[in-house]
């Protein structure tokens, strides 16, 4: 079970219309914060096949970052936050699939989504911050925030401890991850089998502890959905395909 919140009229509101749907819940019923949730720890905890991409380990609290190139690295990052107590939602993804969210390792009764915010994404967005330790911001939603306004929403990450994921390259953010030479492992040369996982190669770049650039083979999703460690890496043999 999760929760999808309606728009309308450029506010935010639980839906009647979706409340009546089987399985779908407004936010006031997801589960609360575990009391295991260190809601004052600097950082939220990441698949440890991730912690080599981040400065520190983790996701630290008060910080921004764009993820391009993958939407499974988006919903990867947000699985052990959530199976260990903490809220996230994202906005302004409607094309997402929960069925590949729940795969990736999220909690989905930790997890809320907003498929489209509208023109009051800034308020939607802002509101989420304040109730969600991770949020997520989609691509197209991303477009429309002004860099003034972006920056408004980055302070308000660092005052409420949340951290902000934009599904897209954004200006400004402490982080950046990109996806690329991606590679589905387990068809044989003719093009037969079953696909088992996902080679990716993820650069980071970034301020303070993450400005020296760095590589991380990952693969995305792993054999058994969630992220795994990858290869590694080779200067050649990766090639690059769409997925």
């Amino acid at each position: 079970m999760f929760v999808v919140l309606e728009v309308r009229g450029g506010g935010a509101g639980g839906g009647g219309r979706a409340r009546g749907i089987p399985g779908v819940r407004t936010a006031a019923e997801l589960k609360q914060p575990s009391s295991e949730a260190p809601a004052a720890a600097g950082s939220l905890p990441v698949t440890p096949a991730l912690a080599e991409l981040l400065p520190g380990g983790g996701l630290r609290r008060g910080t921004t970052l764009s993820v391009s190139g993958s939407t499974a690295l988006v919903l990867a990052l947000l699985a052990e936050a959530t199976q260990q107590g903490s809220g996230s939602a994202i906005a302004g993804m409607p094309e997402l699939g929960v069925t590949a969210a729940a795969e990736l390792g999220i909690d989905l009764d930790r997890f809320a989504l907003v498929p489209n915010p509208g023109a009051g994404v800034v308020a939607v967005v802002s509101a989420l911050i304040d109730g969600f330790d991770l949020v997520v911001l989609g691509l197209g939603a991303v477009r429309g925030v002004q860099p003034q306004l972006a920056r408004k929403l980055a302070g308000r990450v660092r005052n409420r401890g949340a951290v902000l994921i934009t599904a897209g390259a954004s200006p400004g953010v402490d982080l950046e991850l990109h996806v690329s030479r991606r590679k589905w492992r387990g068809l044989t040369d003719d093009r037969f089998g079953h696909l088992e996982y996902r080679d990716v190669v993820v650069t980071r770049r970034g301020r303070g502890g993450a400005a020296r650039p760095q590589t991380v083979a990952l693969k995305l999703p792993g054999p058994g959905g969630a992220a795994a460690a990858g290869r590694p890496l080779a200067r050649r043999g990766l090639t690059e395909a769409a997925g």
